[in-house]
């Protein structure tokens, strides 16, 4: 089955030669110039990523994706101006996966896909199920969904993948540095503040209380860690 791929920019220039390129590598491309748009078509067909800009008519790039984040946890790669360092943790604290600076190589663009596409493939493969309980707390890792008791909670891609790896490896302390090479690659160009970022979104999400966590741990000058 094709990749499938939401490209969400007004320029329509940028997005006729990202769109080219992927649809040259057999991906399946669908477009959208505007906000609205984009969340129309993102809520009618569940994409392998979408390449998301901050800048768009009607409704912004974050906007777009925290409403996404409400129902999916599909990829969002933002696009962001290269001088806009704010945005970049902005898109991170909203639910973005990952960003791409403009102007950006194609070759850069679909390096980042193909490494995504390859995480989540060999999740999928995987036949043995392996769910996870701690107290209250279920990680279904085959489904890739989790619960608090009855409840089911929307992680994001990042997000779930950062929790899977802690769970999987509980009372290991992982520093900032380990957790951004092992999640994000050695190659992803941003710095330790993307996982301070995960890791607080993701203690709102399973937490009672944030502020006091049950499960993720900080280990104070060293890292976090699952409280096994």
């Amino acid at each position: 089955m094709a990749v499938k791929i939401l490209v969400v920019d007004d320029e329509r220039l940028i997005v006729k030669g990202i769109r080219f390129s992927l649809e040259q590598d057999g991906m399946e491309v669908d477009v959208a110039y505007d906000g609205e748009e984009a969340l129309d078509l993102a809520k009618r067909t569940e994409y392998d990523l979408v390449l998301l800009d901050v800048m768009l008519p009607k409704m912004d790039g974050f906007e777009v994706c925290q409403a996404i984040r409400e129902f999916s946890d599909m990829p969002i790669v933002m696009l962001t101006a290269k001088s806009e360092d704010n945005d970049k943790i902005l898109g991170l604290v909203y639910g973005a996966d990952d960003y791409i600076t403009k102007p950006f190589n194609i070759l850069e663009v679909k390096a980042r896909i193909k490494t995504i596409m390859k995480r989540t493939s060999k999740k999928s493969s995987q036949v043995q199920s392996r769910i996870l309980v701690k107290g209250n707390l279920k990680i279904d890792c085959d489904s890739r969904r989790v619960y608090i008791g009855e409840r089911e909670v929307n992680l994001t891609a990042k997000e779930f993948d950062v929790l899977e790896l802690l769970t999987m490896n509980p009372n290991k302390v992982y520093s900032r540095e380990n957790l951004l090479n092992l999640i994000w690659g050695q190659s992803y160009p941003g710095d330790a503040r993307t996982v301070d970022v995960h890791i607080r979104r993701l203690r709102e999400k399973i937490e009672i209380k944030p502020s006091e966590p049950q499960f993720v741990q900080t280990k104070w000058g060293v890292g976090y860690y699952f409280q096994g």
